[in-house]
């Protein structure tokens, strides 16, 4: 069983929960950029979390599948659609063998995920199916998507829906189960496609709050900032007022984190993602609350960004609500209700 790429989209390559406990050697964590939409993908689809997604960048891919199978498209509206018919995000959709799922018109967000039942058939890379770009290896062949890839789907995967669902009713080469009430809205309303939105992200104040004089922890609260088109997967490049520490001291680099927002010497803060280096020597003036990184991953460049701060305690609640809501998700799909739309 496999999925054949007709048109490989901008940067569509495959990403998991990341590959942990390797940093010391250079090995960044990366993995999905927005991990909430890639948790809730996997869940609909009837997979653990950790399992691969495609991680789909601004514009989209065609895919034809050769077997049928069980998918759903969680994160940014790319419009997918099968034919001339949208197929529904944030739903289980089972599509038959032969049929062609095409992106189209981006209309909120950045980066979309696509779940299929059984995941991918890729080997693992230092326990994961992560594409790492720079480094060559993991996902598929160590890159993004190319038109002519085949792409194997992993054991169990067939995601044919029981009788009576309507698949294949009246020609019909698809099927999508109504939207259960336990299904949460995605964390946060994604930004729209307009680049003159701004996003608020909430943050806790870093280490060196203290090192930028009392003006500048003001601007860095009310100043609006646009990402730079110079921004990947290892930092987001930030645009803006300059943020200038009352002392140019140099500091000893310590560890960073997905979400850490330096500011190096020319005042232009920097936000790690999920690509970051293990360590480094800026001063921290803030920290993404973690529950903000998936709409911060749905920002893109040129688009407006404030920062919010918040309380340590305020984060750590936002994050445990968070699990709930995604624990709620998986009791609600435990026994679902797989009926046709």
């Amino acid at each position: 069983m496999t999925i054949e790429v007709l048109k490989p989209g901008a940067q569509s390559q495959l990403q998991d929960m990341g590959r942990w406990g390797h940093q010391r050697f250079g090995v960044p964590v990366g993995g999905a950029m927005d991990a909430w939409s890639h948790r809730v993908a996997n869940l609909l689809a009837g997979n653990e979390a950790d399992e691969a997604t495609l991680e789909i960048v601004l514009m989209g891919p065609s895919l034809r599948f050769t077997a049928p199978a069980c998918i759903a498209i969680c994160g940014a509206d790319m419009s997918p659609r099968i034919g001339d018919e949208p197929v529904p995000m944030h739903r289980r959709v089972w599509v038959a063998a032969g049929t062609q799922l095409d992106f189209g018109r981006r209309m909120s967000g950045l980066r979309s995920y696509l779940a299929v039942r059984g995941g991918f058939g890729v080997a693992p890379v230092m326990g994961s199916r992560s594409t790492f770009v720079r480094g060559g290896f993991g996902g598929f062949e160590g890159r993004a998507l190319r038109k002519g890839d085949v792409l194997p789907l992993g054991q169990g995967a067939g995601g044919a829906a029981r009788p009576g669902d309507g698949l294949g009713a009246a020609g019909r080469p698809w099927s999508a189960a109504p939207l259960d009430p336990g299904v949460p809205e995605p964390a946060g309303v994604l930004p729209p496609a307009a680049a003159d939105a701004v996003v608020t992200l909430r943050v806790v104040r870093g280490e060196h709050w203290g090192a930028f004089p009392p003006e500048m922890q003001a601007q860095f609260s009310q100043a609006v900032y646009r990402l730079s088109p110079q921004s990947d997967r290892m930092g987001y490049r930030l645009q803006g007022p300059a943020l200038l520490r009352s002392s140019a001291a140099e500091l000893i680099s310590e560890g960073v984190a997905f979400g850490t927002v330096q500011v190096p010497p020319d005042g232009q803060p920097i936000v790690l993602m999920a690509e970051r280096q293990s360590a480094g020597g800026y001063p921290k003036i803030a920290h993404i609350a973690s529950v903000d990184l998936p709409l911060l991953a749905q920002v893109a460049p040129q688009q407006g960004l404030r920062f919010q701060a918040i309380a340590l305690e305020t984060a750590q609640a936002l994050y445990l609500d968070r699990e709930h809501r995604l624990a709620h998700l998986r009791d609600a799909l435990a026994a679902p209700k797989e009926k046709t739309a």
